[in-house]
This record gives structure tokens, C-alpha cells and sequence, in this order.
């Protein structure tokens, strides 16, 4: 569920949030909301799986990348919690010692819920396409879609909008193309295999 708090927020109340709960402060409102579902995880944690293979270890693409889940973005006066964003590496030399970052990153994704699509696609693209980020993928679990933005002239352009098991092979990370059926390994009509029953 997500929260809003009227009044001036401050880093104190990120502080004091529970464990279950993500914090962000999205043009001077306090935005809360619970960990992702088992769908929106799931989704997550197999895109970064593929995008990591390949642009951060460097095993089936050309490497140069770092990844993070759930980073902490301190973007000028805004919090933001993406669910992955990523690095290239001469863009983010060397870790911060904060648990923030402060470097915008060059590409973030978000994986939309009922509870955050509304911040996701409205005030936090807004953060940051302000904060320079290059590209951004909205990510629907449950139409099973991908949609992929480019940053021109300060303003967000469509360039692909994938569904159920489509190849992606997107900006910044078309070195390299997947079916986006694996994002959503429980339905076989996405293009992923079905369980093999016992004989």
C-alpha cells in the first residue's frame, strides 16, 4: 500500500520506517510503499539476472556496467527507490562510502505495481529525466509488458513496447537480446516452458 504524508518530509522519516516499508520523497511529499509481490519480484530479479550476466560480469555481452537493486537515489531535493538502476563504469568509478547514491545513474527500471504505477510513470520519471538519466524501462507484470524511454532534449521518447515474450533488444542494452517471456516463468503462454510432468 502506498502512503502519502502531508507536510515537509524530511530523511528522519525514511529513517524511522519499519523493514517492510520503502521510503521515498518525491517533490517534498513522503511516499511509502511495501515490499514488491511475489510477480513484481520474481520479474525484477530475472531481469537483473540477464542485464548482470552480460553488461556487469561480462560473460555474454561486453561488461562495463554495474547494477543495484532497490539503491537509494538522493536526486538534488527527491528520494528515489527504483527497483534496478545501473551504472556505467566511467560514470560511477568507485562506490560511495554513504548508503545513498548521489550519482544519477545512466539507466533505471521500474517494475509497476497498482499501488506505485501512478509515482512511477508521473513524478519519478519527471526526477529523473531532471536528473539526467539517460533511459528508463517500465516493466507491467500483468499485461506483461516492457516499455523503454530515451532521454532526448530533457523529455522522455518511447522507443519499444514489448509484450509477453517479444525479444529485447533495447537501448542501452542491445548488445545482446532475450525473450522477455522469462520475466514471467509461471505463464507458459509468454513463451516460457511448461513444467515437465512426472511419467
Amino acid at each position: 500500500m502506498t502512503q502519502l504524508l502531508h507536510r515537509a518530509a524530511t530523511y528522519a522519516d525514511i529513517e524511522a520506517l519499519p523493514p517492510n516499508l520503502v521510503g521515498e520523497i518525491l517533490f517534498g511529499e513522503f511516499v511509502t510503499h511495501t515490499r514488491p509481490a511475489p510477480r513484481h519480484a520474481v520479474a525484477s530479479a530475472v531481469l537483473g539476472a540477464e542485464l548482470g550476466d552480460a553488461f556487469q560480469r561480462g560473460r555474454t555481452g561486453p561488461g562495463g556496467w554495474v547494477f543495484m537493486v532497490e539503491p537509494e537515489l538522493h536526486l538534488g531535493p527527491h528520494i528515489a527507490v527504483p527497483d534496478i538502476a545501473g551504472w556505467r563504469r566511467e560514470t560511477l568509478p568507485a562506490l560511495p562510502e554513504t548508503a545513498w547514491m548521489e550519482t544519477p545513474p545512466d539507466w533505471v527500471c521500474q517494475v509497476l505495481s497498482p499501488a506505485t504505477e501512478n509515482y512511477d510513470r508521473g513524478p519519478k520519471r519527471r526526477i529523473y529525466a531532471a536528473a539526467g538519466v539517460g533511459h528508463c524501462w517500465l516493466i507491467d507484470p500483468r499485461p506483461k509488458i516492457l516499455e523503454a524511454f530515451t532521454l532526448n532534449d530533457g523529455q522522455w521518447l518511447l522507443v519499444a513496447a514489448l509484450r509477453e515474450n517479444e525479444a529485447v533488444c533495447v537501448p542501452p542494452f542491445d548488445a545482446i537480446s532475450f525473450s522477455l517471456g522469462f520475466l514471467w516463468p509461471f505463464d507458459t503462454r509468454a513463451g516460457s516452458a511448461a513444467p515437465s510432468q512426472p511419467q
